[in-house]
């Protein structure tokens, strides 16, 4: 019985000398240099620090001068809608982008409006990112664990987040619905269990296909055992989000509830045309993105980052900000809404829903300053698009140029103004990062650039995270 202990005593011994000789730790004397550096806590720092041990730090650094009544009008208005509501979800992608949708058919019609079911869209993406999934272990199963692309697709087998890509890609290929026909339930507005759940599923199948990929399976039986999977998946998808309707009758009405027309029978295709006037999503569009990190005018496209196997990637043109927002109120001028995303957590007052670069005074309270830009930030991880918005207003000098902005969110009428963000010029610089433009509101230079062949780049980039 002494051996074992023996044997763990050397190689305690071992480890404790191999991190003695190790550089780069806390020793005592950079603690007591580090400990002699703080000030003494007495007088007003010891006031501040019990008021930090019972106030939020937003509440203590929140400036005064930002304080006052908001300037709630806007130059450059679109038609107002219903505010729709994620709940706890990471679906703002889908909202912003349906937000859009239904802004642009009220705009054609002139009197229609209509809300889309984000569950029915929903059902489809979770089983289409199932299967990129599932099929991305079979195309890289004889790669090792670790590699790189094989842990991309274990790490996160789905997800709620996402982008427009995803919204043309799905809205294409399985239609929409009205909010009535496939109402939300708590799973689609509760996301998180259902996804742990088939997360897990999804895994154990990818282990499986992995072990017929490395004994030499041909493609037909791994497609088979795809589908059998497949088929588990869409069966708890049935369970959590609902049955996809096949065919329903439904009533136009216009914005006081009224009743225009008589009741039609329709497919979810059938009314995907219907809705967007014969036109299909893809090929509509274009996407910029603002990353200073990376050369200006130059399309970029990000590998793996769509939402279905036969999809389009996430593909942008990089652009300054003061194209970008020349684009934007070009669109919102001729009374169309566009999907937008952006660092939305940063210096944002969420009770007033009100965000600025001088809302809060970080730097005072800690005695130290916060000075990277935006391409810092960025690489550093600690700037990225984390949301998407709707963008519907924006307000203009006289000089023609933005001073503030408005948003859709999708976080309830109650939240903010009244479910709206105001942002001003300054912080949407800062941290807005995505925009979509109908391609009759691009400028021929960017167009050009859009046409170009894009430059790939890696999904796990600090800035192509999806918008939740």
């Amino acid at each position: 019985m002494r051996k074992p202990f023996i044997l763990i005593s050397i190689s305690l011994s071992l480890a404790i000398a191999a991190s003695a000789q190790r550089s780069g730790g806390i020793s005592d004397s950079m603690l007591r240099s580090i400990q002699h550096e703080q000030r003494d806590l007495g007088g007003t720092n010891r006031a501040l620090q019990n008021a930090m041990s019972a106030t939020s730090i937003d509440q203590l650094t929140a400036n005064p001068q930002n304080a006052g009544l908001l300037d709630t009008h806007f130059s450059i208005e679109t038609r107002r809608q219903s505010i729709t509501d994620q709940q706890s979800s990471g679906r703002c992608w889908m909202f912003s982008g349906l937000n859009v949708l239904r802004g642009d058919f009220n705009l054609r019609t002139d009197s229609l409006v209509v809300d889309f079911s984000e569950a029915y869209l929903f059902f489809w993406d979770q089983l289409e990112k199932a299967n990129l999934m599932l099929q991305g272990c079979i195309d890289n199963g004889t790669k090792p664990m670790d590699d790189t692309r094989v842990q991309f697709f274990f790490r996160t087998p789905v997800g709620d987040g996402g982008t427009f890509c995803g919204v043309a890609d799905l809205a294409d290929k399985y239609g929409l619905v009205p909010a009535e026909v496939m109402p939300e339930t708590f799973s689609s507005d509760n996301t998180s269990r259902a996804r742990q759940l088939i997360s897990s599923k999804l895994r154990e199948y990818g282990l499986q296909l992995r072990d017929m990929a490395q004994k030499g399976k041909r493609p037909a039986s791994m497609e088979r055992a795809k589908e059998r999977m497949l088929a588990q998946i869409y069966h708890m998808l049935l369970y959590t989000i609902g049955t996809p309707p096949e065919r329903f009758t439904y009533t136009f009405r216009n914005k006081n509830g009224q009743p225009v027309g008589q009741p039609r029978e329709f497919t979810p295709q059938t009314f995907y045309q219907e809705v967007m006037g014969g036109k299909r999503l893809t090929g509509t569009f274009i996407m910029v993105m603002n990353d200073p990190r990376r050369e200006y005018y130059k399309t970029y496209e990000v590998e793996l980052d769509r939402h279905t196997q036969d999809g389009q990637n996430w593909r942008y043109v990089n652009l300054p900000m003061d194209d970008i927002e020349q684009m934007a109120i070009a669109t919102l001028r001729a009374g169309h809404k566009l999907y937008s995303s952006y660092d939305v957590g940063k210096m944002l007052d969420r009770k007033r829903g009100f965000a600025d670069t001088e809302n809060f005074d970080y730097g005072s309270l800690f005695n130290t300053t916060f000075n990277m830009d935006k391409a810092q930030r960025i690489s550093t991880f600690d700037s990225g698009s984390t949301h998407a918005m709707t963008l519907c207003a924006v307000d203009l000098d006289a000089q023609g140029h933005a001073t503030k902005w408005k948003v859709e969110n999708s976080w309830g009428a109650s939240w903010g103004q009244q479910g709206y963000l105001i942002m001003t010029d300054r912080w949407f610089r800062e941290y807005m990062f995505r925009l979509v433009v109908p391609m009759e509101y691009v400028p021929e230079n960017i167009m050009q650039a859009w046409q170009t062949t894009p430059v790939m780049v890696m999904p796990e980039d600090p800035l192509f995270l999806m918008d939740e």
